[in-house]
């Protein structure tokens, strides 16, 4: 059984931060890596330690196995922890790792590699006998075959890149005409996103549900779930709003699913915490879409109506802990919905707003979450994914975890940059929404609605940012009557930390 006293969090931003913050509590030093663009960023400067690996670019930084490996080593941590994108389901790193001695907090390498394939995911599943969407068994590898399978399955079909992930390699044919040049369109897209330009054809689901099932998988064989997450708000495949209970499950298929995803996880042997992910239809059949080797963005809901914190637990099965968690005893309390707050601009089809922020009030009170990481101060960098924050809700029942989250987006104000907060507020303000009876086309169903802007939508930044040149005022004034005096002087301010940046 190893005792895991440092740990290298290979990551940054909000998910940089949450797992420290269990660090913090299991009296484990946390150590953060950061880029020359995260010099002054919060993941920073919560950590216990921290150490430059690179220029701005990912690929120069967080992407850089070796350097990051030299650096666990260089600082003494015994693991690492991947969090979510990066290098979290790369199986080269986890591999690597291993060969220096360093505990990886998530799966084996021959899993991540296994399930990471989505054309050998999909053959796993099916030895399981775990329902699958109606595609190829394969790759496809020219525009011939992808023709004579299309015409097997039936249109609509959804080609997908084999490495895929983040909706990229991804292209929803309807009609024969074009399924050539969507072919080669995901292929090429394929090829530079992952460097691979295998694609798979899927039968198309018309109003599909995506339901994600939370897993936990210890190295002694056991295997629970955590219930399902609802994530069918999602533009360009991308997922903007998540929750827990799914308004579309019930009882009968929620067993169902949960034991389907148990099933899953068994049957490779899994080992952390990783997410089942399915496409549910109309008539409540499943089918598995795919598995996420990692934490997911989203997993703070789960936590919230389970009280379990998974970034705990995958520690706890890295040091080789048995689970101690039953899933007969284990509930779901109560309502959570999590929104997620990109810095972008929905008015200009959601351009990444990078820039400085100059006033943030983040929403507080009962059964209010929030996970992020930027500041007042803080100028967000161009290199990485726009999202800053999560907000996350909690409430008795899902009417009132709704009308908690429209009481936090109102409080939740950032001035100097554009974010999707207003977005998220008419989301929760839509009938759909509200009536539980969404899926995967929301956003495109509403959008007319989604995108109307209000006369007053810039009245609250105007307030904020007249409030902040008040308080500007203010501090010149009292500077002009306090010239001549000594300013009182910080030795907090002087410590070499926070020289260093």
């Amino acid at each position: 059984m190893n005792h895991i006293k440092k740990i290298l969090i290979a990551n940054r931003g909000e998910i940089a931060i949450r797992i420290m913050r269990t660090c913090r509590e299991m009296e484990i030093k946390s150590v953060a890596v950061f880029s020359e663009a995260d010099r002054t960023s919060q993941h920073v400067r919560y950590a216990d330690e921290a150490y430059y690996i690179g220029k701005a670019p990912s690929s120069e930084s967080y992407l850089n196995i070796e350097k990051i490996i030299e650096t666990a080593k260089l600082c003494g941590a015994e693991a690492i922890h991947p969090g979510y994108g990066f290098l979290s389901e790369n199986a080269r790193f986890a591999k690597r790792c291993n060969e220096e001695g360093i505990i990886f907090i998530g799966p084996s390498p021959e899993v991540i590699d296994q399930m990471g394939d989505k054309i050998k995911a999909r053959e796993t599943m099916k030895k399981a006998g775990i329902p699958v969407v109606p595609g190829t068994e394969g790759s496809v590898n020219n525009e011939e075959e992808a023709m004579n399978a299309i015409k097997e399955i039936g249109l609509p079909v959804m080609i997908k890149a084999s490495a895929g992930g983040g909706g990229k390699g991804m292209r929803l044919v309807h009609h024969e005409k074009d399924i050539v040049s969507a072919v080669r369109a995901a292929r090429s897209e394929a090829k530079t996103a992952f460097g691979d330009d295998s694609v798979y054809i899927e039968k198309y689901i018309t109003s599909p549900h995506h339901i994600e099932f939370q897993i936990l998988g210890d190295q002694h064989g056991n295997a629970v779930h955590l219930f399902e997450r609802e994530c069918s708000v999602q533009r360009r495949h991308q997922k903007m709003i998540e929750e827990t209970p799914s308004p579309l499950m019930t009882p009968e298929l929620r067993n169902e699913m949960g034991r389907a995803a148990v099933e899953a996880a068994k049957a490779v042997k899994y080992s952390g915490a990783g997410t089942i992910e399915f496409l549910v239809d109309d008539d409540l059949n499943y089918y598995f879409l795919e598995m996420n080797t990692r934490l997911q963005v989203e997993h703070p809901i789960t936590e919230r109506v389970t009280g379990i914190d998974l970034v705990k637990q995958q520690i706890k099965i890295a040091e080789g802990h048995p689970l101690e968690i039953q899933q007969e005893k284990l509930i779901q309390r109560g309502h959570s919905i999590e929104c997620r707050i990109y810095a972008e601009d929905p008015d200009n089809n959601f351009m990444p707003s990078a820039g400085k922020i100059y006033k943030i009030t983040e929403p507080l009170g009962l059964g209010v979450r929030t996970d992020g990481y930027v500041y007042e101060g803080y100028e967000i960098p161009i290199y990485y994914d726009p999202m800053i924050s999560k907000l996350i809700v909690w409430g008795a029942n899902r009417d009132e975890a709704i009308r908690r989250m429209r009481r936090a987006l109102y409080e939740y104000k950032i001035t100097g940059v554009k974010t999707s907060i207003k977005f998220l507020e008419r989301i929760m303000n839509t009938p759909d929404f509200i009536d539980g009876k969404y899926d995967t086309h929301f956003i495109e169903k509403n959008q007319e609605r989604l995108l109307a802007k209000d006369d007053c939508d810039d009245c609250d930044d105007i307030i904020v940012i007249a409030a902040y040149i008040d308080y500007l005022d203010k501090i010149n004034r009292i500077q002009e009557i306090n010239q001549g005096f000594a300013p009182a002087q910080s030795r907090w301010k002087k410590t070499p930390y926070i020289n260093h940046f």
